[in-house]
């Protein structure tokens, strides 16, 4: 008598495409409880949670650029300075030459897109490692814009700016949440409706056999550095108008905090797989994280800390599961049942419990700062 078996996957094995995006929601629901236990009347006041929306769609654009760099295995290390100089040029020419700011604004983007097709040119006819090529033009960058300001603070922009920056429409989300969520969008169309993000994942894949198919490789790499210029310049006059001012040391840790919300957002560091969605939870994730280290009166410099702890068990779990594929392992589960997923389990308790050691020596010492002089 033959035994009927089932091919149905189970129900792990049909979760795993989704966990991308599982992750970083089981953190965010991880914090909201965390928060609503110690700290709800504080952190859920509606302007708390205006804040962390704020915050959020600022690197929306940069998460969304960042995330094609990253699946043709690149990296950019300079969008800080690419929005803090774009930011720069845009301010002097609205201050000091009189130039509309419906002019400005775009030539302070289009500034950022010849940035970035320096860092493209530069990676691809150079054969520089994207690395090094775009830590180099990150100092080059910053370099320039300390130079044009001289040190001076620039302020008080024209309404337009600050409306990008910190404006709402009434009884409606604020203006830099729909500008954000607008990108987002264009991104995810971007990634599954044209040959260019098709591409993109070929060449993380494999950059050789995309290059034998007829891709054109260093093209669809300069692509998106363009793209990843010209969205930090964006940010970039988005926290312009959210501060009404801007210095050229503004945004010294973009590229950190993009970085990691892409990565757990299950965008592999190692090329060939995307999710739009998964970064925008992850930008979603570190808003609410940094947001809820300010709100226990943390000292903001810990979030650095936090922000680096989340890439390595980011980018732990997906090396780990690419692994587990590799070598055959049935689900998710099966997976952490073997002697790499014992290691893999063990190492991210442990890299947790130092964590949350380390928040908790934070807490411990802060508060109030006092005026030094």
């Amino acid at each position: 008598m033959a035994i009927a078996v089932s091919d149905r996957p189970s129900f792990t094995e049909r979760l795993e495409p989704y966990i991308a995006i599982i992750g970083p929601m089981v953190m965010i629901l991880a914090i909201l409880v965390f928060m609503g236990i110690v700290e709800p009347a504080r952190y859920f006041r509606a302007t708390n949670l205006n804040l962390i929306l704020l915050d959020a769609a600022l690197y929306m654009p940069m998460a969304m650029a960042m995330t094609f760099v990253i699946t043709q295995r690149g990296i950019d290390l300079s969008i800080g300075s690419i929005a803090a100089l774009s930011a720069i040029i845009m301010a002097f020419l609205i201050k000091q030459y009189g130039f509309s700011v419906y002019v400005a604004v775009p030539i302070a983007i289009a500034l950022g897109a010849v940035m970035g097709l320096v860092n493209g040119l530069i990676i691809t006819r150079f054969n520089v490692p994207d690395l090094i090529g775009t830590l180099a033009m990150d100092l080059v960058y910053r370099g320039f814009a300390l130079v044009l300001a001289k040190g001076l603070v620039l302020a008080r922009f024209p309404d337009f700016l600050t409306d990008m920056g910190r404006g709402q429409i009434p009884g409606f989300v604020p203006i830099p949440v729909l500008i954000g969520l607008a990108t987002m969008i264009g991104g995810y169309i971007l990634l599954k409706r044209t040959y260019f993000g098709r591409y993109t994942v070929a060449i993380g894949s494999n950059p050789e056999a995309a290059e034998l198919t007829g891709i054109s490789v260093n093209r669809h790499k300069v692509y998106a550095y363009v793209l990843c210029g010209a969205c930090a310049a964006l940010a970039g006059v988005m926290l312009t108008g959210k501060l009404n001012a801007i210095q050229a040391t503004s945004a010294p840790y973009f590229n950190l905090h993009v970085i990691a919300a892409v990565v757990v957002g299950g965008t592999s560091l190692f090329g060939g797989r995307a999710s739009i969605i998964g970064s925008f939870a992850g930008v979603l994730l570190l808003s609410m994280m940094i947001n809820a280290l300010v709100t226990l009166r943390i000292e903001f410099f810990w979030q650095s800390v936090a922000s680096g702890v989340v890439i390595i068990s980011s980018v732990a779990l997906y090396t780990w599961m690419q692994k587990k594929d590799r070598d055959g392992s049935n689900s998710f589960l099966s997976g952490l049942n073997t002697p790499e997923g014992q290691k893999m389990l063990r190492f991210s308790a442990a890299l947790i419990g130092v964590l949350i050691a380390l928040l908790a020596v934070g807490a411990l010492f802060a508060g109030n700062p006092n005026p030094s002089g």
